[in-house]
């Protein structure tokens, strides 16, 4: 799954070095954490390679531009999420899938809010990158829902995407305390639980 996105953003369709390796992985972990830090995509590109301890050259190299660095960051963020969705499945009760995978998606919307918003003007909600992503959250739901479902522990009438928008309702609100989200959250899951 993971493989074909990569190829697709045109970055990582080689295999680099693993000095320059370490040099990509450390880049996008330090936008991720800014991203996280700031609550949104207001960073810049030198903040990144200070943060990530590279020359801003080292950082143009792997990601022409900003643009480049945010798309990359948010495509592995979803990636991370749909990873995390086939190992709840696999190791996990059916509802502690279900409920620790939507935990995880709370988490991961909350903090990219302003980035999504930022990306959709530059991309467009309809491009490649988010085609690519609302299908790999669409699955990763339809997997641990279909899961719960099979095993009577959630609500058969449910569907992946009305889980989605109710959840997604619980990361979009701006300003939303993190307690608030969880009893929101906690709201959803009592209302699909059988």
């Amino acid at each position: 799954m993971r493989e074909a996105a990569h190829g697709a953003a045109g970055v990582g369709s080689r295999q680099l070095r693993a000095d320059a390796q370490r040099n990509y992985d450390k880049l996008v972990e330090a936008a991720r954490a800014l991203l996280a830090e700031q609550r949104g995509g207001d960073i810049s590109m030198e903040e990144v390679a200070r943060r990530a301890g590279v020359g801003i050259g080292t950082l143009y190299r792997h990601f022409p531009n900003r643009l480049a660095l945010l798309e990359t960051v948010y495509r592995e963020d979803v990636e991370g999420l749909a990873a995390a969705a086939e190992r709840l499945v696999e190791a996990a009760p059916p509802w502690e899938a279900l409920e620790e995978f939507l935990q995880r998606f709370v988490a991961y919307a909350a903090t990219k809010r302003v980035l999504f918003h930022e990306l959709i003007e530059a991309v467009g909600k309809d491009s490649d990158l988010f085609t690519y992503t609302r299908k790999l959250i669409v699955e990763s739901a339809t997997l641990v829902l279909d899961r719960a479902q099979e095993a009577g522990a959630a609500r058969p009438d449910v569907t992946p995407a009305d889980l989605m928008r109710l959840v997604g309702g619980c990361t979009m609100v701006p300003d939303l305390e993190p307690d608030q989200q969880q009893r929101i959250l906690r709201v959803v899951l009592d209302g699909i639980r059988v």
